[in-house]
């Protein structure tokens, strides 16, 4: 009897394989790349929005306050979007005939919300508290970069599970003094620009309240081998981040990473 398939058959059927193979990775490294690209993440992005609103004008220019506008964010689990009125606030006296703002007097002649895009959007499924997280420590510019210099409001980091986790696996690397939350030039500490810090112990004061925090030398200091004061009055060197967030840690009263990381933190 004849035989159906040639000899080279055989060695067609293992390229044919090896090549499905190679198409299958492929198309997964293809996905991968594509799942933490911009064009799915929206990092760096620069959305068109009603009025070209510039947080480095008013931030930096004016020196206008985050929480001027973003009232709730230390007390609510949303920074808020300033209404209409905050606005109003200065432009009823200045820039009052200004085209550039005709949507700002519009939505304030007619109590109509402004359509501003979200750009920090996280999906439904996830839920996140600003005030917990500014009130432990972590600074604004940690997670939207220095929205200060941002004539237009982007993006900064993925918002993907994947960064959120590196820093809930080590929350230390990220905390700050809470009277440098809204520094956005905020540096770690170094040999050159130690920070001080010390626990007041007073009754009655929320505990990341009770840490105080200076660049200039208070004196009578410890050694900055990571020995958090006790005494009120007592305070204690640091010249890097992983002291400083160490001692943060637990003067904060932070859970520790594997409570941190634990499903039911972001999906409720």
């Amino acid at each position: 009897m004849a035989q159906v398939f040639d000899r080279s058959s055989n060695a067609l059927a293992r390229g044919s394989l090896v090549l499905t193979g190679l198409i299958v990775v492929a198309l997964a490294v293809t996905l991968n790349s594509l799942q933490r690209s911009p064009w799915v993440t929206r990092q760096g992005q620069r959305a068109e929005q009603p009025v070209p609103f510039s947080h480095k004008h008013h931030v930096e220019g004016l020196g206008l306050q985050c929480q001027y506008c973003h009232t709730s964010v230390e007390k609510s689990g949303y920074a808020g979007i300033p209404p209409t009125k905050t606005c109003m606030n200065c432009h009823a006296q200045i820039w009052t005939n200004a085209a550039l703002l005709q949507p700002v007097r519009e939505s304030w002649a007619t109590g109509q919300s402004i359509p501003w895009i979200k750009v920090h959007d996280l999906p439904d499924y996830v839920y996140f508290n600003h005030s917990i997280h500014v009130n432990k420590g972590i600074g604004c510019s940690s997670c939207h970069g220095r929205v200060d210099q941002m004539p237009i409001m982007y993006e900064e980091n993925t918002l993907q599970m994947e960064w959120c986790l590196e820093c809930h696996r080590d929350p230390a690397k990220n905390l700050r003094p809470t009277s440098e939350i809204y520094n956005m030039a905020w540096t770690e500490p170094s040999g050159e620009k130690p920070v001080w810090c010390g626990v007041n112990g007073k009754a009655g004061v929320p505990t990341a309240q009770m840490v105080n925090c200076t660049v200039k030398d208070p004196g009578g200091v410890k050694d900055a081998a990571y020995e958090p004061a006790q005494a009120s009055v007592s305070y204690t060197k640091f010249t890097n981040q992983r002291q400083l967030g160490l001692f943060l840690t637990q003067q904060y009263h932070i859970r520790p990473p594997n409570e941190l990381t634990s499903c039911e933190t972001c999906h409720r």
